[in-house]
């Protein structure tokens, strides 16, 4: 699959990691990979396999982020290569979720 998820073994952490591109071809699985697990606090999103990412997929981060909680909401996007964080950084997501 080329989106993955772990849940931490207390259920308050859920890690969805996308490989390859991330773009509106992913979107039923990224969705999926968080509106079927219990509602975890913390949600990190691992793009250390991620080689591109469009807008659909920034559309993508903002669904996670309403889902969890909105402004309140813990989401992390980590593993960035230094194109991906360059489109994020652009799009002022910097602002919205904690990105490294």
């Amino acid at each position: 699959m080329a989106v993955d998820t772990e849940v931490s073994q207390d259920g308050e952490k859920l890690t969805i990691k996308v490989k390859g591109r991330f773009d509106f071809g992913k979107h039923l699985e990224f969705r999926n990979a968080y509106e079927h697990q219990r509602c975890a606090s913390s949600v990190v999103v691992d793009l250390r396999e991620a080689t591109y990412l469009d807008s659909s997929a920034l559309g993508m981060l903002l669904m996670l982020r309403d889902h969890v909680g909105g402004d309140e909401a813990d989401v992390r996007v980590i593993n960035t290569n230094p194109d991906v964080r360059k489109i994020l950084a652009i799009a002022n997501f910097d602002k919205l979720f904690d990105i490294s």
